[in-house]
């Protein structure tokens, strides 16, 4: 059996690689891949624990922030859509639509 701590540098080298893209990146889409990445490494915290401790608790919380994150993927990209139809663009620092 993999040990825990495996796991938890796994899930913090996925976060740290996530967490890079989104300081470093400009584009939009970019930004959301790396918030997944993020996501995905918390919901493999969330299984890891569950299997060290024999529960369903952690399982059923990855598949609520699965589906969390795949509504939230789907509001960006439509969002991003809308910005690019009208810009061209979707270059973040480029953008002042969403300021007053």
């Amino acid at each position: 059996m993999i040990p825990l701590s495996f796991y938890l540098g796994l899930a913090a080298l996925l976060f740290s690689i996530g967490l890079y893209g989104v300081m470093t990146h400009k584009n939009g889409i970019r930004m959301i891949m790396c918030i997944e990445l993020m996501l995905n490494s918390a919901n493999l915290n969330l299984v890891a624990f569950s299997s060290y401790t024999n529960t369903l608790d952690g399982q059923v919380f990855a598949l609520f922030s699965i589906a969390l994150a795949a509504a939230e993927a789907a509001v960006g990209f439509a969002i991003f859509m809308a910005i690019y139809r009208m810009h061209d663009n979707i270059n973040l620092d480029e953008l002042n639509i969403l300021r007053w």
